[in-house]
């Protein structure tokens, strides 16, 4: 990750790496809440709450950034505290995550307001028609809010998109734990993954 958002814009789609920490898994009844939310907007759907458990072996260490989902980010309150919440809190709202068996554990989802159209329609791929996924994205500089830490895009709203200088702190913040996939980036020498919201 060499890009600043002075020199090069970029976009990333951010999840923990494989390694050995637990990861929290959303419960079923809310993660569909959430995805009618970011697809449909209205208020009725907003998350109220949103409960998770914990996976993995249990002598695993608990990660800062402990769910894969592309548009619910989890986050511990210790990183959201060293990240800044009130700069989280301009791309959305931080909402505690109601964990099964773990009273003490304190983590927040990042639910994104923001939704940006910035997407390059006439140079990206087509969104998919099941959910609007965009495998090859392609971004309008001059539209980008390189000012937010992350936003969502009309076409594709059930994904968190970051911008650089956003996921380059948090991967340097959690020592390495979140795997950073770029999405695009103003540096034509830049090379994309090939799948970014791919498992």
């Amino acid at each position: 990750m060499n890009e600043t958002p002075e020199t090069s814009p970029a976009v990333y789609r951010l999840l923990p790496k494989l390694a050995q920490y637990q990861q929290l898994t959303p419960d079923g009844g809310d993660l569909r809440r959430l995805k009618r939310w970011q697809h449909l907007g209205a208020k009725e759907d907003r998350p109220v709450r949103f409960r998770t458990e914990w996976a993995g072996e249990r002598y695993w260490s608990k990660g800062d950034f402990p769910s894969g989902h592309p548009g619910g980010p989890i986050l511990s309150r210790r990183f959201v505290n060293r990240f800044g919440a009130d700069t989280l809190r301009t791309a959305g709202s931080l909402m505690p995550v109601e964990i099964d068996n773990a009273t003490t554990d304190e983590y927040y989802l990042l639910l994104v307001d923001q939704v940006i159209d910035c997407l390059d329609l006439r140079r990206s791929s087509k969104p998919k028609k099941l959910n609007g996924e965009v495998t090859k994205a392609v971004y309008r500089a001059d539209a980008l809010p390189s000012h937010l830490p992350a936003f969502r895009l009309p076409q594709f709203p059930g994904a968190v998109q970051w911008n650089s200088w956003a996921a380059g702190r948090l991967v340097e913040l959690t020592g390495h734990q979140i795997e950073a996939r770029l999405c695009w980036s103003g540096d034509p020498t830049a090379v994309p993954h090939p799948d970014p919201w791919g498992i």
